[in-house]
């Protein structure tokens, strides 16, 4: 655990200098990233060994907080979860180095390096605190440091709004994990995780009441649907280095918050896991659906950031009703599958969300409308972006197939296992899946179509060009680790033995066969690269015996070629337009050629988030309008705050000897 403390300290250390290296943002940036590589590779070896082995490691240190200790531990599903942390850090560290490299000429990064570096070691001690104070403290934490990377362009109103959002979301899902600790610490006497065996002996209405404060709390900021209302604004607000930590790594912190407390819990009986199946299954659809409605690349990715937590825990929650339904090799496939595809989501989304950076990087929009030719003039890029794209939409060599199929099979089995009328429902979650997949592919080639295919179709993407190997080479690695576990599923599918058997309380291993079968995924990956490479290097001979001619994209027959008569995005996105229910549909408007001699037509489309447009905006916009009204508790006038000060403590000393505590 030294080494872990070691190397939380270093990578805080790196964000500390960051802040005295004044205007010098090189030097800045330098600072950060080298303290982000360290601690992380310090981290990632206690992590990976404590997968290995199985084990557990603890820390405590005295903390004059009443309640409060500081307290950690380490065991197989903390570490899990730190794996991908300390993996996905460092590379948006060194990407963001390059990235941030022209701005840095303009105003001081000294602030954003320091916030990256606490958001890292904030997230790592989420996944680690062991006594519910600390933990609340470090949440809050990482959700204010996070609040200021997203506000990094804090002059831009749209930046501002996303940003305060997002904390407005944070702070109601850290209301509910307040009241859920401090209901579990009075029902155990203690706010310590070690004294929390004593939830195992509540009845199943506390313990509903706890696993709902924990799925809305933890679920908002995993973006559970439909809690994801800070989600599609944050992410494109975001640097895309930051939105790739936010999306690959920090989201994840609550889909850990949940499990951790179902293993405090009672067993959880089968519709908690139905529960969160069924959330999951309608965000994966409800995100996708969205996804290929977005001109926005970065918020394309956002939403596929839902899909892919509605995955997650459609897995888990399978996993989790068929572990009380007594079918533990079921279980086993399933929650491979969802931990898996935590791991999976951090490497593709990750390498996503930098792909979508180089792309704004070097045209300065994100608009998909106004890209169109980028694999030319960037081939290097261009290609990690449609190598991550066959990655997240689950086809093979990568990884996204092989933590999709282990879901898959879960279902498929546990149709099988289950007689009668509820059999039906593990196949309806097949097909839905399958849905979901189907407009994942959908999406990712719509973003290489349109932003990478074609012709240019702006002037700036007429002179893009390739980025700096600071901002390609995380891509390139990230590329790799998707391609390394597509290729050997089996050895990632072993390091997850440990938080499989916690989370089923001792469990099972995985099925021998499907470990084989795992082996033969990767083994027809290798034949298929193979068979591909061979593919081009014939190719590339045919091409080298005849002349090649250059020449413009062909424009369905148009004379004159031009990016007015090339598809769009919306125009990609409309083989799904009407397929989707009336709600999700974008809003279009129109202005018809009239007359014989017609002025000039138009055609617009928005796509709207219903659930964010039609619940979440008006009920905040009726808070905020109540909220006016005590705007008179706001004086403004030191004797006032001093006198609410002396009446809090009033109350709450006589509150105290009520009680007999005094």
């Amino acid at each position: 655990m030294s080494m872990f403390i070691i190397a939380l300290l270093l990578i805080l250390a790196g964000g500390t200098a960051s802040l005295f290296a004044g205007r010098r943002s090189t030097l800045a940036s330098f600072l950060a990233v080298l303290g982000t590589f360290a601690g992380s590779a310090a981290g990632l070896f206690v992590s990976i060994k404590i997968l290995l082995l199985q084990g557990a490691t603890t820390f405590n240190l005295s903390w004059q907080v009443p309640g409060g200790e500081f307290s950690l531990a380490m065991d197989p599903l903390s570490a899990c979860f730190l794996l991908p942390i300390f993996v996905l850090s460092p590379l948006c560290a060194l990407y963001g180095a390059g990235y941030l490299a022209e701005e840095g000429k303009h105003r001081t990064l000294g602030p954003q390096w320091f916030f990256f570096s606490v958001l890292v070691v904030a997230m790592a001690l989420v996944v680690t605190a062991a006594n519910g104070l600390l933990f609340v403290a470090v949440w809050e934490l990482m959700s204010l440091s996070s609040f200021f990377l997203v506000a990094f362009d804090h002059q831009l109103p749209a930046v501002r709004r996303s940003a305060w959002t997002y904390l407005l979301a944070c702070h109601v899902g850290a209301a509910c994990l307040f009241a859920l600790f401090l209901l579990a610490g009075q029902i155990c006497g203690s706010l310590q995780f070690s004294a929390f065996g004593a939830l195992q002996q509540i009845g199943p209405g506390l313990a509903l009441t706890l696993f709902l404060l924990a799925v809305i709390g933890f679920g908002t900021k995993a973006g559970l649907f439909p809690l994801h209302v800070w989600l599609p604004d944050a992410h494109p607000a975001a640097p895309s280095h930051v939105s790739a930590l936010m999306s690959g790594v920090m989201v994840k912190t609550g889909i850990y918050g949940i499990l951790r407390v179902l293993t405090l819990l009672p067993t959880a009986p089968v519709w908690w896991g139905g529960l969160l199946a069924g959330c999951g299954i309608i965000g994966a659809v409800y995100g996708i659906a969205l996804a290929t409605q977005q001109r926005d690349v970065k918020r394309c990715l956002a939403y596929s950031t839902v899909e892919n937590v509605g995955i997650i825990f459609l897995g888990l929650g399978v996993g989790l009703a068929a572990n009380s339904a007594g079918l533990p090799q079921i279980a086993t496939l399933a929650l491979a599958g969802g931990l898996l595809h935590v791991w999976n989501h951090a490497l593709f989304k990750g390498l996503m969300f930098l792909g979508a950076g180089s792309l704004l990087h070097a045209t300065g929009t994100r608009d998909m409308n106004l890209m169109g030719g980028l694999l030319r003039k960037m081939p290097i890029a261009g290609g990690l972006i449609i190598g991550g794209s066959l990655a997240i939409a689950a086809l093979p060599p990568f990884n996204g197939l092989v933590s999709e199929w282990l879901i898959y099979l879960g279902m498929l089995q546990a149709g099988q296992a289950v007689s009668g009328f509820w059999g039906l429902f593990p196949y309806l979650l097949v097909g839905l899946l399958g849905l979901t997949g189907a407009l994942a592919v959908i999406a990712f080639t719509r973003i290489v179509g349109i932003a990478l295919l074609g012709e240019s179709r702006s002037e700036a993407a007429r002179h893009a060009h390739e980025a700096s190997p600071l901002i390609t080479l995380p891509q390139g690695l990230l590329l790799a680790g998707c391609l390394l576990i597509g290729l050997l599923p089996q050895t990632a599918i072993g390091l997850l033995a440990g938080p499989i058997a916690q989370l089923l309380h001792g469990g099972a291993a995985v099925p021998l066969e499907v470990a084989g079968t795992l082996g033969s995924l990767g083994r027809w990956g290798a034949s298929l690269i193979l068979l591909l490479g061979l593919a081009w290097l014939l190719l590339q001979f045919l091409r080298s015996k005849r002349p090649v001619a250059a020449a413009a994209t062909w424009g369905c027959g148009f004379s004159f070629p031009s990016s007015r008569i090339s598809y769009t995005a919306e125009a990609y996105g409309e083989m799904t337009r009407h397929l989707l229910p009336r709600v999700l549909q974008p809003e279009v408007g129109a202005v018809l050629p009239r007359g014989l001699f017609p002025t000039a037509a138009s055609l617009t489309q928005r796509s709207v988030d219903p659930v964010l447009q039609k619940f979440f905006y008006p009920v905040f916009h009726w808070l905020a309008e109540r909220c006016v009204h005590l705007r008179w508790l706001q004086q403004g006038k030191l004797p006032i705050y001093v006198l609410y000060i002396f009446l809090c403590c009033a109350v709450l000393i006589t509150w105290s000897v009520i009680e007999g505590r005094i």
